[in-house]
């Protein structure tokens, strides 16, 4: 079988010069043991009665397995690609170099078709990571994050995050895509206002547009927690007073997801695998795609409930699980809880100023509507990414600090994320904040957002929307170090 080179000596040379944060090992004897071994192929996924869906897997199974590693303990992961057409594995959220981070864009090989790598990390940082397919799906919706490539990963806290006594970890995913004209995204959900001018720069691009039919959207039929739809599968069984550790992750595609628990509150105390300044009780989480929040529950609202989507259709269509307290049973009860705006500051530390940026870098998000053979096309400042030449838009300087200034001058949520980093929340929703580390933030329709984050690991670095049908039609960027 051929070997995907392993790590070619240039990435190697790479490694070492680029310091500490880089963090790849020496290639290992081929003839070691992985610590974990992943096949990428085709798998069924059982969703729900009678209902069995198709798709491509990680380990034949969906979710992919969980992966469990302890910060800075190198560990050897093959990957063995058995379909037929070339990978990308992506490690999102962890400080890698570019030659196993997974994303073409970057520079990072392919792993061919019926072929193998073997990847050598030093996990970090710790808290909830995933892994994922970073191939461009375009038109074709049984490829990219379409697929049942998810999978996630926790890399052990020195610290305990909170008191709990177990933990659950979910993946929200949907299956069965298709077409449509596409809708507006409502973003009411999240706190702030909507900014005039940038409103108006996207009513005025609209009506400047040639094209006045909108672009196309994906919809969805199936919707799963952990592969099953709603009271298919094992339920969650919990006793009265237990404290339950819930690492949620957004698998999916383009949605944006809610959660409650009726009768029960969450209590955040990480999001994108670091820990928050300020844990605090919330009645519903809303996550963006690829974000994910690990909150704690306690159980103490006996009684059969279901765990779901605020969304009745999509809810009533899979997204869902079933709580169950020991010594309960009857059918599962659903509340709908009153309206709550998500507000990422609250989780923040107060009456703390950041250190003022290096260098201030304005981004301008627009929409051209049904450009690109009838999909949306997306550009920053201005400007489409360009697959063929993948030419960077931003240079950076090691070891300076950078304030992303994004403005979004449309009408959708854009669920922004930055590779081989993570950054700091400034401001959001017109509220100063500090202290909210993440790698992938939602930005609402005509609103703005700043974060702050360091260039502390060189090379080439991606940035984009982590809607699939927006990054594949224009929306991403390459920062270099210079």
């Amino acid at each position: 079988m051929p070997i995907a080179g392993i790590i070619p000596k240039s990435a190697l040379d790479l490694i070492k010069s680029s310091g500490p944060v880089a963090n790849l090992e020496p290639i290992v004897d081929q003839k070691q043991k992985a610590d974990h071994t992943i096949h990428i192929g085709t798998g069924l996924v059982e969703v729900g009665p009678q209902h069995i869906i198709s798709t491509t897997t990680y380990n034949g199974q969906f979710p992919g397995p969980l992966l469990r590693f302890k910060e800075g303990q190198p560990a050897i992961i093959d990957i063995y690609n058995d379909t037929d057409k070339p990978e990308q594995f992506h490690w999102h959220g962890q400080f890698v170099p570019v030659s196993i981070d997974g994303s073409a864009e970057e520079g990072t090989p392919y792993i061919p078709a019926h072929g193998m790598r073997r990847e050598v990390i030093i996990p970090k940082p710790s808290g909830l990571r995933f892994y994922h397919t970073h191939t461009i799906a375009g038109a074709d919706l049984s490829a990219g994050q379409y697929s049942g490539q998810v999978g996630p990963v926790y890399i052990e806290p020195a610290n305990k995050p909170g008191n709990y006594d177990r933990e659950e970890f979910l993946t929200l995913k949907e299956f069965e895509p298709y077409f449509m004209r596409g809708g507006d995204l409502a973003s009411d959900f999240l706190s702030g206002e909507m900014i005039p001018e940038l409103k108006a720069m996207g009513e005025k691009a609209d009506r400047d547009s040639p094209i006045k039919i909108k672009g196309y959207e994906v919809g969805y039929k199936t919707f799963t927690i952990n592969g099953r739809q709603l009271s298919h599968g094992t339920p969650i069984h919990v006793k009265q007073r237990e404290r339950i550790l819930f690492h949620i992750l957004n698998g999916s595609g383009s949605e944006i997801r809610s959660l409650a628990l009726p009768g029960h509150t969450f209590k955040v105390v990480a999001m994108d695998g670091f820990q928050v300044p300020t844990p605090a009780e919330v009645p519903v989480l809303w996550i963006g795609t690829a974000e994910r929040i690990s909150a704690i529950v306690e159980m103490k609202n006996p009684g059969v409930w279901v765990m779901g989507d605020l969304a009745d259709d999509d809810r009533g269509n899979g997204m869902g699980t079933i709580v169950q307290y020991a010594g309960h049973k009857g059918k599962p009860v659903w509340v709908t809880p009153k309206p709550y705006k998500w507000d990422y500051t609250i989780f923040g530390k107060h009456n703390t100023h950041v250190p003022e940026p290096d260098e201030v870098i304005k981004m301008i998000f627009a929409k051209q509507q049904g450009a690109d053979k009838g999909f949306n096309r997306w550009t920053i400042n201005g400007v489409a990414f360009d697959m063929k030449n993948m030419k960077p838009m931003f240079h950076i300087k090691k070891g300076k600090r950078y304030r992303l200034q994004m403005h979004n001058a449309s009408d959708d949520i854009h669920p922004m994320h930055l590779h081989r980093h993570s950054f700091e929340i400034t401001k959001i929703g017109g509220k100063h904040t500090s202290g909210i580390m993440k790698d992938v933030v939602m930005l609402g329709g005509f609103q703005e957002i700043e974060v702050d984050f360091i260039a502390n690991n060189p090379g080439l670095t991606l940035f984009h929307c982590h809607m699939q049908l927006h990054m594949d039609f224009g929306f991403m960027a390459l920062f270099d170090y210079v």
